[in-house]
């Protein structure tokens, strides 16, 4: 029967609670005396990112911030680095919409649709094959999520873990959006929603593009689709600060 040295061990056990208490110490000193944190060894991508404001307040606290998307970059080709820190998707949303049964009358294409949804998800799944260690518990992602307004896409993912409006983190506006991943969720802050209805939005009622943005047909998108598909501010921040 093997003999194990107890005190040894005790005092390894100790060193590594010692070391984790010492982190999260300095964590919170940083953040209580301001002191900013290096994050620029963390990279996050922003996959079908389109205006970059899901990603902005990582990219504002130092992250190496990547926003995939067309026309500089096409999800279905691009090969991400190893050790991605976290991912964004919103893969689009066109053909799952619940606002597009009411708008127009051809046939959804949900195949082709899919293609890209899969896409996200086998490169959020390739991050995930090499454990950062033998008998690790957890993978080296340290949170991922996908993202699309309410509609057919949980008829193939299952329903979803979570699902939110702008109103929910203090924007005055209603989209049922939900969310599919392994993250926290965020801590919804509601306000009494005072605006009319998101799908009959006029275009110049809708979020504005963000400052640097300019606008490129190569996108595959209409401008009225890409401000309706931008990302509320105050739920990417809310997203932040839970997945950090």
């Amino acid at each position: 029967m093997p003999r194990y040295n107890i005190p040894h061990y005790s005092k390894v056990v100790n060193s590594i609670l010692y070391n984790n208490l010492r982190f999260y110490v300095n964590i919170f000193k940083y953040k209580l005396e301001g002191i900013p944190i290096d994050n620029s060894n963390k990279i996050v991508l922003d996959l079908c990112g389109g205006t970059g404001e899901w990603s902005k307040p990582y990219k504002n606290a130092g992250y190496d911030v990547r926003v995939i998307t067309l026309p500089e970059y096409d999800v279905f080709t691009y090969e991400p680095p190893r050790g991605v820190y976290g991912i964004l998707a919103a893969p689009t949303c066109t053909e799952f919409s619940l606002a597009r049964t009411r708008t127009e009358v051809r046939d959804r294409e949900l195949g082709p649709a899919m293609g890209l949804v899969k896409r996200c998800l086998h490169i959020i799944w390739e991050q995930q094959y090499d454990l950062p260690y033998k008998n690790a518990k957890i993978t080296t992602l340290k949170f991922w999520a996908l993202e699309n307004p309410k509609g057919f896409l949980k008829y193939f993912l299952g329903n979803p873990p979570f699902e939110f409006t702008p109103a929910d983190f203090g924007d005055n506006y209603k989209k049922k959006t939900q969310l599919w991943g392994n993250f926290k969720e965020p801590i919804k802050k509601p306000i009494e929603c005072t605006a009319k209805k998101f799908d009959v939005t006029l275009l110049e009622d809708l979020p504005q593009f963000p400052q640097g943005f300019t606008y490129n047909k190569g996108c595959g998108l209409d401008k009225r689709q890409v401000r309706r598909s931008i990302t509320p501010q105050g739920f990417a921040q809310a997203f932040y600060l839970a997945n950090q």
